[in-house]
Parts: structure tokens; C-alpha cells; sequence
């Protein structure tokens, strides 16, 4: 009996950290996508990792976290959203999460794509790219 105790709660503690776990890669991913869809790009930097590739119509490079910030207000400075609308979620493993949107601004149709990643008991964002459809 004492054995089948120690089961139980050793499988209840392992789906609440699993399920904890979860909880805070998608309410990071949450934050990222709302301060896109509110243009409040200055909030994404909170999440960014210490380098950050970033994809720009099909041009990618490699940024430090400052240089991420920088170069993701310029392009939304540039391309203001006017509506985003989540198309995809997903998660390729236990430690990562991604999402792809699509958003309208004043100079066309973009879609987006962020990869998210556990890192130090928190979420990071791993990878941008963004292209004009």
C-alpha cells in the first residue's frame, strides 16, 4: 500500500511540474504575441535570448540581444500591425514552443514565426522570421 502512495503522488507531482511547465511557455509566448499585435515591440526584448537569429523577407542574421531590439522596432516602426491573427501553435518537444501568425500593416501582408525555448527555468525567444506574403 505504502508503495502505491508513493506512485500516486510521484505521478501527481510529475503532471503538476509538466503542467506548471506548460502554463509559463505559453503565457510567455502569450506576452510575445500580444506586444507584436499591440506594437508594443519594446516588451518583446524581455524575452529575447543573448543572440537571436532574426529573418527579414528571406534575409537572415545572427543579432546580440540589443541589436535583436533594435532591429525588431525598426521593422515595426516601418510596418505597424493592424490586426494579428494567430494561424498555428505547437511544440516540437518538451522545451520549446512555436507560433505563426499572420498580420496586415500599411504596407502589405506578413506572416510571422517565433520559436521559444526553456532556458534557466524560463522561456526565450530562440528565432524570428518574418516575410512579406
Amino acid at each position: 500500500m505504502n508503495k502505491l502512495l508513493r506512485r500516486f503522488i510521484l505521478v501527481i507531482g510529475s503532471l503538476f511540474i509538466v503542467s506548471a511547465s506548460y502554463a509559463q511557455t505559453n503565457r510567455a509566448m502569450d506576452d510575445v504575441i500580444n506586444a507584436i499585435k499591440s506594437n508594443h515591440i519594446q516588451d518583446v526584448g524581455k524575452y529575447l535570448d543573448n543572440f537571436v537569429p532574426i529573418t527579414l523577407n528571406n534575409n537572415q542574421s545572427n543579432y546580440s540581444h540589443n541589436q535583436a531590439q533594435l532591429v525588431l522596432n525598426d521593422f515595426f516602426s516601418k510596418n505597424p500591425p493592424r490586426d494579428l491573427t494567430v494561424m498555428n501553435t505547437g511544440a516540437p518537444n518538451a522545451t520549446s514552443k512555436f507560433t505563426i501568425a499572420d498580420f496586415n500593416t500599411p504596407n502589405g501582408k506578413y506572416n510571422i514565426y517565433v520559436l521559444m525555448r526553456q532556458k534557466d527555468n524560463s522561456y526565450v525567444i530562440k528565432e524570428i522570421r518574418i516575410n512579406k506574403e
